[in-house]
């Protein structure tokens, strides 16, 4: 079992990345995303007001510019030629002018310079000056580049969102397990996620790095009516008889993500729950017929749209079918109307069309499913039926 990406995997990524820039003649690049600078080089932070940053330069050698006190952790991990460290953010001296002198040394002047932000970016307070009032170039947007990348899933990006689902799915079996008519959510969920976590640790050993959260499952404050906005909050609401539970379930592994949701009900289901239980039900499986290489993103969702019109349901219906999922939550390509991604073999999505019913409840289930050479792969595994659904 694979339980992280390799040195390997990761120095083929570069390679990858820096013919891309050499076809478009890009010299040189500069990217502060957190998320793609994990994915070419290993190094997972937390981005704080300390700007850091990966580049490439015209030779293609790689480099990492750290704060000082990420130094030895970034040495540890990090899979780049050169590393470049500045004392503290603000500093005596910004951060952003030690920045600047070193991408002149390394030949970024008056060169083809690709980013993705012009400049580092924190809520965490950071302020600086932009990276195009660093330096003389030519600055050119590889927005998204990385993320475009990061469409089709290796083999061992598979297995490790493999692994993601199987402890999801432990997870959620707790959450069922636990949720009693009386109950709070914060109860329910803390005690599912901290078993899950304790069984997940056991078994994988010390090889084992989330990169991100353990197991975990929970509710997301979607109890009863509350469960009729898609994104509410935590309420730490009291379960009650006949009450909707939107519910969540996941792991990461080396920071990548499944999602696994599911309706759930405490004890009882109305006949108008059952209903639209039901209708949520079909169009999950419209999606599934939909899925498969060759296709639009955008046809998965104009089939389950068609029959949410035709089923007259338009008004409780606010969102897209899904999107794609890997080392972040929400990811492109979407499975939505405007979105025209060519499904490939190794595209990894979620499966989630959802009913709201304001005053009675929500009504969604998430699946994680693998695009294959001739359709798809569930890869969450927790069961469907209604039947099976009851707490």
């Amino acid at each position: 079992m694979k339980l992280s990406i390799s040195v390997e995997e990761t120095l083929e990524r570069q390679q990858r990345f820096f013919s891309k820039l050499q076809d478009k003649q890009i010299n040189c690049a500069v990217l502060f995303s957190s998320t793609d600078i994990f994915y070419l080089t290993r190094f997972h932070f937390i981005p704080t007001e300390r700007p850091t940053a990966f580049f490439i330069d015209p030779q293609g050698k790689t480099h990492l510019f750290v704060p000082a006190l990420e130094k030895d952790y970034a040495a540890e991990l990090a899979c780049v030629d050169e590393f470049h460290i500045y004392p503290e953010f603000p500093g005596l001296r910004h951060p952003m002018e030690f920045f600047k002198d070193i991408l002149i040394d390394a030949g970024f002047e008056d060169k083809n310079v690709g980013f993705d932000f012009d400049g580092y970016g924190s809520p965490y307070g950071y302020r600086g000056p932009r990276l195009s009032e660093v330096i003389n170039a030519e600055f050119i947007s590889i927005y998204a580049w990385v993320e475009e990348m990061r469409f089709i899933k290796s083999s061992t990006e598979i297995e490790l969102i493999k692994e993601s689902c199987r402890w999801g799915n432990l997870a959620h079996r707790y959450l069922q397990k636990y949720s009693k008519e009386g109950l709070s959510e914060v109860e329910v969920s803390s005690k599912a996620s901290h078993d899950a976590t304790l069984a997940m640790v056991d078994a994988l050993g010390s090889d084992y790095k989330p990169h991100g959260k353990t197991a975990f499952a929970g509710f997301r404050g979607q109890i009863g009516k509350l469960s009729a906005y898609p994104h509410v909050v935590t309420q730490n609401a009291t379960m009650k008889r006949g009450d909707n539970l939107v519910t969540w379930g996941a792991a990461d592994v080396w920071g990548y993500q499944s999602e696994l949701e599911r309706t759930m009900f405490v004890k009882e289901v109305s006949p108008e729950q059952e209903k639209y239980f039901n209708l949520m039900y079909e169009a999950q499986e419209i999606a599934f017929k939909n899925i498969k290489p060759g296709a639009t993103t955008s046809s998965v969702d104009e089939e389950v749209q068609r029959f949410v019109d035709d089923s007259g349901i338009r008004r409780y219906v606010p969102h897209h079918t899904g999107h794609a999922i890997g080392l972040m939550m929400h990811e492109a390509p979407f499975f939505d109307l405007g979105d025209h991604t060519i499904m490939e073999p190794g595209m990894v999505f979620t499966v989630e069309p959802g009913i709201f019913v304001q005053g009675l409840g929500g009504f969604r289930h998430s699946d994680t499913v693998l695009v294959t050479e001739d359709g798809m792969e569930m890869l969450t595994y927790y069961p469907r039926d209604l039947n099976s659904l009851i707490c």
